[in-house]
């Protein structure tokens, strides 16, 4: 059984529940009404301590103030996922771009777009890995797993 330790931190588009691994590598940050996002379980330790870049590189980002996070990511999933969620990694902030993009960027084809959709969809870590800046072909604001007025709130925050 694995250690998780947790904390949970107030934030503009709600309670943010942040978990990591024994490493202190975090695991998942998820949001309230989360489709597929993470609650305290009771063999959870709470350990807020651990959480203090994170809780600090948050603050900084939702008052404008960081652009890009500089924090030990530990997300588990296939390998196709883990090369779309780095493929999430390399969108700028400020920037929008489609799931066919991202497609794209892992040389998956065109077909492959449902395939990218659905790992952006199971991303583990919302906010941190920007899956909020990935839009539908004709600029539409399609699926968030934390809810489209929050990815519309980011992407405000951001600049678009």
């Amino acid at each position: 059984m694995t250690n998780i330790q947790y904390a949970q931190l107030d934030s503009p588009v709600g309670q943010l529940l942040l978990t990591a691994d024994e490493s202190g590598a975090l695991t998942s940050l998820s949001v309230p009404g989360q489709k597929g996002g993470r609650t305290v379980q009771p063999d959870w330790c709470p350990a807020p301590e651990l959480f203090r870049d994170a809780r600090e590189q948050l603050a900084a980002y939702f008052a404008g103030e960081l652009k890009e996070f500089q924090l030990e990511l530990k997300a588990t999933g296939t390998d196709f996922r883990k090369q779309v969620w780095d493929a999430l990694d390399s969108v700028p902030y400020g920037a929008t771009t489609t799931y066919g993009e991202i497609a794209a960027r892992i040389g998956a084809s065109r077909v492959a777009v449902r395939a990218v959709g659905g790992a952006i969809g199971a991303n583990p870590l919302l906010i941190v890995r920007p899956c909020h800046r990935v839009i539908g072909a004709d600029g539409s604001l399609t699926g968030y797993a934390g809810g489209l007025e929050r990815k519309l709130q980011l992407l405000r925050l951001e600049g678009q």
